[in-house]
């Protein structure tokens, strides 16, 4: 049979307690969520909804082709004239995902003869453009500049350093200075994915490359998902000009995807320009986050401190983080689940989400269940 191998890996996934299923959630779920990215609580604000549902009714419910043909509207360019302003950069270029923003910059980025040095920790984004890419990639310990140094000093000829800027796992932030001191060393150039720092670090939630001092620079990148802080979906990358230039022209994942959705770019310019008027939502969510995470181990439970809006616990095994995270949801309260393979040191975790709209009653109420559900 041509696809009979895959009833012995679906036995094995089986046998590891690593199956995978589909929950479909009703529009009015009454549970309380800890599990999306929803961070700054806008996916269903007013002005976001409304944002997409005029989107949708000037510009239709497709962007009819890729972004080189049809696909790229006027909204299109005002986004991305407003997140390059926000964040700091010079330039920006909006993709169909933060995914495909991420293989486009890491691809095109990375051409035959150079070398990528990427965290062991990054997103599996940042691992299929590195994958992908005609560069030569080599894998370094998890936030350490001191072995980027040492990468970037075997090679000889065009690098860039890739990184996650906040890391989905565990919520722990890059060393951004001390990687930007290695490239700027070599002469290399610096690939962030701040997927989890936009609209949560630097001023007003401008993203983590800002917060370092590092946004506008001419040898720094940044991917960025509209589907995140921003409540919506897409991605972009920010970065200077020339860059931006060229992925227009050298970017598969640009040239010959579907440009974004106009109702998606509707909804992300609407929550931009509310971060703009209401920049207390970052602090919250930082708040947030670092409330869970001091009532959690106030509890006994092993949880990692956050540098973002990402708290991570610490589960016993890949069955038990499955078994609790259900307990938790029959209690009313959506955990993540992280397990192997989707975690890069083997290690099973309940991925809790700060947003700027809970409340102090609801976080009170999710670390109880948490700790009554506890394997």
């Amino acid at each position: 049979m041509a696809f009979g191998w895959i009833d012995e890996q679906a036995r094995a996934r089986r046998r590891a307690g690593l199956v995978r299923t589909l929950r479909p959630r009703s529009a009015d779920a009454p549970l309380l969520d800890l599990a999306g990215n929803d961070y700054l609580g806008l996916s269903r604000h007013p002005e976001v909804t409304e944002g997409a549902a005029e989107a949708a009714r000037r510009w239709g419910g497709g962007s009819t082709g890729s972004r080189l043909v049809t696909g790229t509207t006027e909204l299109h360019g005002e986004l991305e004239c407003e997140l390059a302003d926000f964040c700091g950069f010079e330039a920006a270029l909006v993709f169909s995902s933060g995914y495909a923003a991420n293989l486009a910059a890491v691809t095109a980025l990375a051409p035959h003869g150079s070398l990528i040095v990427s965290d062991a920790g990054n997103h599996a984004s940042l691992i299929d453009g590195c994958r992908l890419a005609r560069g030569t990639t080599e894998v370094v310990a998890h936030a350490d500049p001191r072995a980027v140094r040492k990468a970037l000093g075997t090679h000889r000829g065009p690098a860039v350093v890739v990184s996650d800027t906040v890391f989905s796992v565990d919520g722990d932030a890059a060393p951004l200075a001390g990687l930007a001191e290695a490239v700027r060393e070599f002469d290399a150039g610096l690939i962030v994915d701040d997927a989890h720092g936009l609209g949560l670090l630097g001023a007003g939630g401008r993203g983590a490359a800002y917060a370092a001092g590092l946004a506008g620079a001419p040898d720094v990148v940044a991917t960025v998902t509209l589907s995140k802080s921003l409540g919506s979906q897409g991605g972009a990358v920010l970065g200077p000009a020339p860059v931006i230039d060229h992925l227009v022209n050298a970017a598969r994942t640009f040239i010959f995807d579907t440009g974004l959705a106009p109702a998606a770019v509707g909804a992300a310019l609407a929550a931009l320009r509310l971060l703009r008027r209401e920049p207390e939502r970052a602090e919250r969510a930082r708040t947030v986050a670092a409330t869970l995470h001091a009532r959690l181990t106030a509890e006994g439970h092993e949880a990692v401190r956050p540098d973002a809006a990402v708290v991570s616990v610490r589960a016993p095994s890949p069955e038990l983080a499955v078994r609790w995270a259900a307990d938790c949801r029959a209690a009313g309260v959506a955990v993540g689940c992280f397990r192997p393979p989707s975690v890069p040191d083997g290690i099973s975790r309940l991925r809790l989400t700060a947003r700027a709209d809970l409340t102090d009653g609801q976080i009170e109420h999710a670390v109880r269940v948490i700790g009554e559900t506890r394997p």
